[in-house]
Order: structure tokens, then sequence, then C-alpha cells
């Protein structure tokens, strides 16, 4: 294991979302942090990906997969914000800090930093994995790869394509994946760090540190800084409509509807 390069990620971590805290500070848009973060997970995969010794065959599909992902992501991130209003999640943090909101956004972001440091570390002991490509197991993890990947986008253009009708103003989003989970666009991205610990499967025992990456994932998106602010803040804004849909759709994983509430004739 690379130590020092490691590290030198790390540093770069940092500073990127210390980056993102004084954009925020000068913008007032929230959403570039999130924008910021994903380019910087990003580029940091590409240099853990650069400089790991394993199979270059394995070095160049990750580097196309881990590209592809932060280039998708940042993509739409940044877009969303553009012009629109400061993100919920975000707003509901810093109005319950106060005073010290400032100086507390910024640990908050250092905090991302070391998340990200947690995924970037997957991605390097896959393409460290000197196993020769592709396997099985990579056929596998490639197959998740590209279901996530594209679940999430289409999760995101479904949305996006329900914000832009007149219902969206009082209702909530039941189309696509939204009928079966509330939050497809997080399971799908939840999924993607999946597939890193299969990529990097072999019998080395640092290789099992990969499952940190779809483990922390989880917490964070489920119970940390996904859902529950997101849903605290339809509650606040849609009322009823959503607590209705809490009882007929699941949160996270895609699942059966409960289609014996009203409402649900489809």
């Amino acid at each position: 294991m690379d130590i020092l390069l490691l590290v030198a990620i790390a540093i770069w971590l940092s500073l990127a979302m210390a980056g993102a805290w004084a954009i925020q500070r000068t913008s007032g848009q929230s959403g570039w942090i999130d924008t910021i973060w994903s380019v910087a997970v990003g580029i940091g995969g590409v240099v853990a990906v650069s400089f790991a010794g394993g199979d270059f065959d394995r070095r160049v599909v990750l580097l196309i997969v881990i590209c592809a992902w932060s280039l998708r992501l940042a993509s739409h991130i940044g877009s969303r914000t553009r012009g629109a209003a400061e993100d919920p999640r975000y707003a509901k943090f810093i109005e319950d800090w106060g005073d010290g909101a400032a100086w507390r956004l910024f640990l908050f972001l250092q905090i991302q930093a070391l998340a990200a440091f947690v995924l970037v570390l997957a991605v390097y002991l896959a393409a460290a994995n000197e196993r020769p490509f592709p396997g099985a197991i990579d056929a596998l993890a490639m197959l998740l790869a590209i279901i996530a990947l594209g679940g999430e986008a289409l999760s995101d253009a479904q949305l996006a394509r329900f914000r832009k009708t007149p219902e969206a103003k009082t209702d909530v989003c039941e189309v696509g994946f939204w009928r079966y989970s509330r939050h497809p666009n997080y399971f799908f991205e939840w999924l993607f760090w999946c597939c890193w610990p299969l990529f990097a499967s072999t019998g080395s025992i640092w290789n099992w540190l990969s499952l940190l990456a779809p483990l922390m994932m989880y917490w964070l998106l489920v119970h940390v800084s996904g859902v529950p602010p997101l849903e605290e803040h339809m509650l606040r804004s849609r009322g009823d409509k959503f607590r209705a849909l809490q009882r007929r759709v699941n949160a996270f994983f895609p699942g059966p509807r409960n289609s014996t509430l009203p409402g649900d004739q489809q």
C-alpha cells in the first residue's frame, strides 16, 4: 500500500472541501458543495488508479468507471444548482447551527473530505489488485456499476421531468423508479459503491477495507445527510401528501408498493 500517495490524496480532498466552503460562503449556494465533492472524489480516484500497481487492464476500466461516475454526478448537481434556491438540507443545517454556522459548516465539510477519502481508498485498493482482468467477479462488478450508473441517471432524469410539471408545486414524485423507492437516486448511488469491493477482491487483508465504502455510504445516505434531512424538508413542504407516500413507498430499497392504501390505483 502506497501510504505517501494516500496521504497526498487525503490532503487534496481536505483542500478541495475547504475551497467548497469558501465558495458556499461567497455564493450562498450550498449545491456547489456537492458538485465540488463529486469532482474532488473523481480526481482523487483518477490519481489513485493512475499510480496504483495493479493489473493494467483493470486500471484502464476502473479509470473509465470512476470518471463516468464523477462527471455525471458533478454535471447533474452543477446544472441543478445554477439559478436554483439554496439546497434545503444545507439550509436546515445552517439554520440549526445559528451564529456558529460558518465554522460548523467548515468542520462538516472536512468530515465530508474524510468520507471522500474512504471512497477513494476503495478505488485505490481495486486498482492495486494484481489479479488478471477480467474474471467472473470483475464481470459482476462491471454489471453492478453499469446498473447503478444507469439507474441513478434515469432516476435523476425522471425527477427533473416531474419538477417541470405543474403538479410538482404541490405534489410528490411517483413516476418511474420513484414509484418503488422514495429515494431511488440514493439507492443507486449506494449500489455503485458496492462494486468496488468486488473489483478489489483478492486474498490480501488490506482489500477488506474496501467494504468501508458501501457501508459508510449506506450509513450516510440512510441515517445522516441523505434521507433524514430531505424527508424533514418534504414533510414541511408537502405535509400529508408526503406522509401518505411514506406509508405506501419504501424509503430506500426499491420494493412493492402498499397498494391497499387510497391513492394507489395503478
